[in-house]
């Protein structure tokens, strides 16, 4: 497999036109973060599923908050999709210091997209499917032995459970970004991905098996050569 500069690829996507969406996103999810914290009873707030619309309706709902200005509401709905640390069922624990090994973001700030490798005992926990398989995928970049991966997980977007990163289905192409911009967002089901496809303009439905380091390098808007 070829040798890839992350830091090359890191610049790529901070230059792409789509970034202003992430950065958006960002923005919004840090100012709700403040607004939950001094405003809402975080222990009330729902969980991360559903669309952002559908998580306003929800966070209302909740009574977990004060009557709030709409731009208020999106951005603790933004918050809660990116950064809710009020999490249920199977998901992936993190620990609060542990950095992506491929971007070194904090990873625990994103349940949502939270992705596992654990290899020879040591857990290494990333921000995304895309990075978790770039590091996959690029044993140069990334040497270890890939047959002594004792845990490889996912998380679906909808549930936040931990899934198997091998049997998950993927949407690609879709408006919704990750922390990272564009991503390969799992869920446990067909049906479920079929769901999000529709609802958010995915371009197609991928299995493990049939992620490619091209199509990864693609969503960073990177072409890759063979």
């Amino acid at each position: 497999m070829k040798k890839i500069v992350i830091a090359i690829v890191l610049l790529a996507v901070s230059l792409s036109a789509k970034d202003m969406s992430l950065a958006k996103i960002v923005k919004l999810s840090q100012k709700g973060e403040k607004v939950a914290k001094v405003l809402c009873d975080e222990s009330k707030l729902p969980t991360a599923e559903g669309t952002i619309e559908q998580l306003m309706e929800k966070i209302k709902k909740s009574n977990a908050c004060p009557k709030l200005s709409k731009s208020k509401l999106e951005a603790v709905a933004y918050f809660v999709s990116n950064g809710s640390m009020k999490l249920t069922g199977a998901h992936i624990p993190v620990p609060a210091e542990a950095k992506c090994p491929v971007c070194g973001m904090f990873t625990a700030k994103y349940p949502k997209w939270v992705g596992l490798i654990e290899v020879e005992g040591k857990k290494y926990y990333f921000d995304g499917v895309k990075d978790m398989m770039k590091y996959y995928i690029f044993d140069v970049d990334f040497p270890y032995d890939r047959e002594k991966i004792t845990e490889f997980k996912t998380t679906d977007f909808y549930t936040l459970e931990g899934i198997s990163t091998r049997d998950a289905f993927y949407v690609i192409g879709s408006d919704v970004y990750g922390p990272m911009g564009n991503e390969l967002i799992s869920f446990k089901t067909e049906d479920a991905a079929k769901n999000f496809m529709e609802d958010h303009n995915g371009k197609a439905i991928v299995k493990f098996d049939e992620i490619t380091p091209k199509m990864v390098m693609a969503l960073d808007g990177v072409e890759y050569k063979e």
